[in-house]
């Protein structure tokens, strides 16, 4: 017969207590009379899922107390006593979206009937959870499922600026030891080739990373409209409606798409994981952040091309240090911050990593 893993279902027993605890701290510092009563019911939810824990564990001869909180979860509620729900509410729905994916975990490999039973019935109810939390919060996919990504003009953005401060360093720290202007120019074309091999190779690896991160969400989307097709019914009526789809229509619509599994399934790829087709592929993603880096690192190194001595050193200097400036506002586009003061910091950060370079190039050549 198999043995239950005791120890995973004390996780998750302890983690419903948790829950309770918090939903009643997150109530507790709720102005809105009636979202207060929702985090109090919810708080009541959580205390059977607790229950219901404590009786499975009780059946295979693992008799529970009265559960307390943890030391985490007492942490925490005292932060949220001070910032209040914009503290707890994105907590708990982050622990929502994390217990769906672990009881589903559990459900797909235990093979005790019971605890498959107990294991379904709660990653449906914490589904509920979490979807009531998203809206709350203002959030419309379902927390569990990752599915951030970059972009073409973001790999070029920092593929360039990765190339442009890493190379300036180098160059910097070549020119403080006083070399031969080939050495300079061999050192800068050589880190251009190596920064370019590297941050490709890393463009690569991620878009790939992702490619299989959005398969794993699209697998587990299809098994949650396996297990519990009236969840996803309901998330997907209140998807149409926040469309400005009348309640009724919206029920019966997201009522058609579920009666097809594979037509319910891409439903739900696009309007919850917001997971569209894909525009780029992998090795299209290493080349073009391959490419933006060597660009950037083919910068100060240019000057050494046309000029010598001072007269290219300076003329290196200057177009890095504007390079700096002008990436660092095309990544405001990204960050959210004003153009002005994020290329200013670039600026800095440019200068800083010359100043370095410079430093210890001029040291490791005066030790040598």
């Amino acid at each position: 017969m198999a043995q239950p893993d005791i120890q995973q279902w004390l996780h998750h027993w302890q983690d419903e207590a948790d829950a309770a605890y918090l939903y009643l701290a997150l109530a507790g510092q709720e102005t809105d009379p009636h979202k207060k009563d929702i985090y109090i019911k919810l708080a009541g939810v959580e205390e059977r899922h607790v229950q219901m824990w404590g009786k499975l564990l009780a059946e295979h001869g693992h008799e529970v107390g009265r559960t307390q909180p943890s030391f985490n979860a007492r942490v925490r509620a005292w932060f949220g006593r001070r910032f209040g729900t914009r503290y707890l509410l994105p907590l708990l729905l982050r622990e929502e979206g994390q217990e769906v994916k672990g009881y589903l975990d559990l459900h797909r490999e235990s093979s005790l009937p019971d605890a498959q039973e107990v294991s379904l019935q709660l990653a449906k109810e914490s589904a509920a959870h979490a979807g009531t939390l998203a809206d709350l919060a203002g959030k419309g996919n379902e927390p569990w499922h990752k599915t951030g990504s970059g972009g073409f003009l973001r790999n070029v953005v920092y593929g360039f600026n990765d190339g442009l401060t890493a190379n300036f360093g180098l160059v910097a720290g070549v020119i403080g030891a006083a070399v031969q202007p080939h050495v300079i120019m061999i050192s800068g074309v050589a880190g251009m080739i190596a920064d370019a091999l590297s941050m490709g190779s890393s463009g690569y690896l991620a878009a790939k990373s992702e490619q299989e991160v959005y398969a794993h969400e699209i697998a587990m989307e299809k098994e949650e409209i396996r297990l519990m097709p009236e969840i996803e019914e309901e998330e997907l009526a209140l998807v149409y409606q926040a469309k400005g789809v009348d309640p009724r229509t919206a029920r019966r619509m997201a009522s058609e798409v579920m009666q097809d599994p594979v037509r319910a399934l891409g439903e739900q790829v696009r309007e919850e994981l917001k997971i569209g087709e894909a525009h780029a592929t992998p090795l299209k993603e290493g080349w073009v952040t391959g490419v933006a880096t060597a660009i950037g690192a083919f910068i100060p190194v240019a000057p050494f091309l046309v000029l010598t001595g001072r007269a290219a050193i300076l003329m290196a200097f200057v177009i890095a240090m504007l390079s700096h400036f002008a990436v660092g506002a095309a990544r405001s586009f990204f960050t959210g911050r004003g153009v002005l003061r994020s290329g200013v910091d670039m600026f800095v950060i440019g200068m800083g990593v010359a100043a370095v370079g410079y430093l210890v190039g001029d040291l490791v050549a005066k030790i040598l």
